[in-house]
């Protein structure tokens, strides 16, 4: 073990070598790192919480020994009884680089929380959901021709709306009593079907006529983002929209890297 070991952070790719001993916030501090702390180094605050990697890193050219970080010391075995510590976290303030090092800096300890703002372009589009809405009258039992309550639901969907067949879970079937009866048999059910299903499934039903919305989430996901968007079922609306950075960007910028860190 050399007296300077190199140190990497991730997910900003910064690097560089340290005297065996240096605090990871100090390394972190002057390589311009984005790490978090408060309590001026006693341990404290516990902001600048960071994931030290070992094993091999064929993307930065470097293998991490057990022994690249120092020990576990009085300062953090304290903070984790009083206040609980993730497993694999270290202080940076009380954790030394020991040899050459990956460290990760989780998002909630970086000063400058990423933002990322990702817009949904609105445009004309045929509205053809896998899920919608059925509003059906259900025939009451009846003791001289027996039958149960999902058979003549299916009875009705196929009278009404030419559903050829249907399928429910258990929690949809201990509802399903309940919600015909106190509908006065009339229901709404919200059936799903994609493209390559055979049979409707029933994802929810509610007495009588439902006049509520049905919304689907729409997920981009890529390989420096990942966007959500609510829409509104009916008509395509972007209701709201919501993003992350992709958390495997720490393994590699591009995909092909990723796939040989694996």
């Amino acid at each position: 073990m050399t007296d300077k070991a190199l140190v990497i952070f991730t997910p900003s790719g910064k690097r560089g070598h340290f005297e065996v001993g240096t605090p990871i916030l100090t390394a972190a501090r002057q390589l311009g790192v984005d790490l978090d702390s408060v309590c001026g180094g006693r341990g404290i605050c516990s902001k600048c919480q960071v994931s030290p990697g070992f094993g091999s890193f064929s993307k930065h050219g470097v293998e991490v020994a057990q022994d690249a970080v120092s020990e576990w010391n009085a300062v953090e075995e304290r903070y984790k009884s009083k206040r609980g510590l993730k497993d694999g976290r270290r202080l940076g303030c009380q954790a030394t680089i020991q040899g050459d090092l990956v460290v990760d800096v989780p998002p909630e300890s970086q000063v400058h929380k990423q933002v990322v703002r990702k817009a949904a372009a609105t445009r004309d589009i045929t509205m053809d959901p896998a899920t919608r809405l059925y509003y059906v009258e259900v025939r009451e039992p009846d003791m001289h021709e027996p039958s149960g309550d999902l058979q003549r639901l299916a009875e009705a969907l196929k009278r009404d709306w030419d559903v050829d067949s249907i399928d429910a879970p258990l929690p949809v079937l201990r509802k399903l009593q309940p919600t015909l009866r106190k509908g006065n048999w009339t229901a709404t059910v919200a059936l799903h079907k994609d493209h390559a299903d055979a049979t409707h499934r029933i994802i929810d039903i509610w007495p009588g006529y439902f006049d509520g919305r049905l919304y689907g989430l729409a997920i981009d996901l890529g390989s420096t983002t990942i966007a959500a968007h609510l829409c509104d079922l009916r008509n395509g609306e972007v209701l709201t929209s919501a993003g992350i950075m992709n958390p495997q960007i720490r393994f590699g910028e591009d995909l092909m890297s990723r796939v040989s860190y694996v």
